[in-house]
């Protein structure tokens, strides 16, 4: 069985390139990092060591790798393919959707049969954006032709891999926990599971308690650290002011979760505690600037702070956590994201308020919008 997998950096090696090759699929990778493929075709293996006491490792043998700038290449490789899955980031997956497209039209040409595309990204419907990037594009086949046998089923996926520091550029490190939920209700019939992967026939619950407990959590702790000046993720919730702020944010969202998608209580509770271990995983050392990155994206209307700030409040519920995480996130000015920049310019240029109504569109008006502004104000220069 083969299965081409858009994205060689460390989620990709890591975590579903992993799953994948345990399942029996010879995997190929495009990316196109240059030195990651001439070193993945060279080798044709590497190591995943999991971030615990053991340090236990496995060594994922049979894999290949792609350049992802040879279109026609990578087109054939989807044609002849069992399964194509990505873990590039949700922006880039329009700069895909064209290779997958020629891919899809030649597998169409050939009669191939069913395939799956799985977009394992940290976004709500992510296999649905490509699938509308992909018949968007002026490469893309007959959608009425290709429905038949091309699934785009939306997944939830959930592992910690932390800024690698190995001598081999190959080696990952991760988690020793994860999560990989795929909806089968959109899927063809007779597909092959992949060992480890839970399918489900609703998964909007699954994505939004994932994105809303662990993505939440996570960039509270980072943003709310950074602002303390602490350099990782362990620093910070080993301050027990900003563990209560992260634990206080995660009680928020889980209020609107069980409200909206009847997750027992105390289960969600149970949940949330491990969730909070995992970010204190002493063998983990995960940098507040890599998980607070991008914050404009962070603070998006339908992202982890704002989506779940807006519905709880309609529910009548209290936000005061997760607005105090978005006056943190406004205060994170690390001068290599490009992101982090043009947020503290549009504050510089157009004042607070402006830049609030901009990148959460949260108006003037609204009584969040207050409460952000305050969060902002009390904290002070970061770092």
């Amino acid at each position: 069985m083969k299965a081409v997998h858009f994205g060689a950096g460390n989620i990709g090696r890591g975590f579903i390139g992993l799953l994948l090759s345990r399942s029996g699929y010879d995997v190929q990778f495009v990316d196109v990092n240059e030195k990651l493929v001439a070193l993945l075709q060279q080798r044709r293996e590497y190591t995943v060591t999991l971030a615990n006491e053991q340090a236990e490792s496995a060594v994922v043998r049979g894999v290949g790798a792609i350049n992802g700038n040879d279109v026609g290449l990578v087109a054939k490789a989807i044609a002849e393919a069992d399964l194509v899955t990505t873990a590039v980031g949700v922006g880039v997956l329009k700069h895909i959707a064209g290779a997958i497209a020629k891919g899809i039209a030649l597998r169409l040409e050939r009669d191939g049969g069913p395939l799956h595309i799985i977009a394992c990204e940290n976004a709500i419907g992510g296999s649905t954006q490509l699938k509308e990037l992909v018949f968007g594009h002026p490469d893309a086949p007959d959608r009425d032709k290709a429905s038949g046998v091309i699934a785009f089923p939306d997944a939830a996926v959930d592992r910690i891999v932390p800024i690698q520091h190995h001598e081999d550029p190959l080696r990952v490190t991760v988690e020793p926990f994860y999560e990989w939920v795929v909806d089968a209700s959109a899927m063809h019939g007779g597909y092959r599971p992949v060992e480890g992967v839970i399918y489900v026939d609703k998964l909007q619950p699954y994505i939004e308690r994932k994105l809303f407990t662990v993505n939440t959590g996570h960039c509270c702790a980072a943003y709310h650290g950074y602002v303390q000046g602490y350099e990782t993720i362990q620093q910070s919730m080993k301050d027990a002011a900003i563990a209560s702020e992260v634990r206080g944010a995660l009680q928020e969202t889980g209020a609107f979760l069980i409200r909206q998608y009847g997750f027992d209580g105390s289960e969600h509770a149970a949940y949330i505690d491990r969730i909070l271990e995992r970010f204190r995983n002493p063998h983990l050392t995960d940098e507040v600037v890599r998980v607070g990155r991008s914050p404009i994206r962070k603070l998006s209307p339908n992202d982890r702070l704002v989506r779940p700030a807006l519905s709880a409040y309609e529910m009548g519920l209290e936000v005061s956590y997760l607005t105090a995480a978005m006056g943190a996130a406004l205060r994170f000015d690390f001068a290599e994201d490009p992101e982090a920049v043009e947020l503290q310019a549009s504050i510089s240029a157009q004042g607070l308020d402006a830049a609030i109504e901009k990148y959460t569109g949260i108006t003037r008006n609204h009584p969040l919008h207050a409460q952000i502004r305050a969060a902002y104000e009390s904290r002070g220069a970061a770092g």
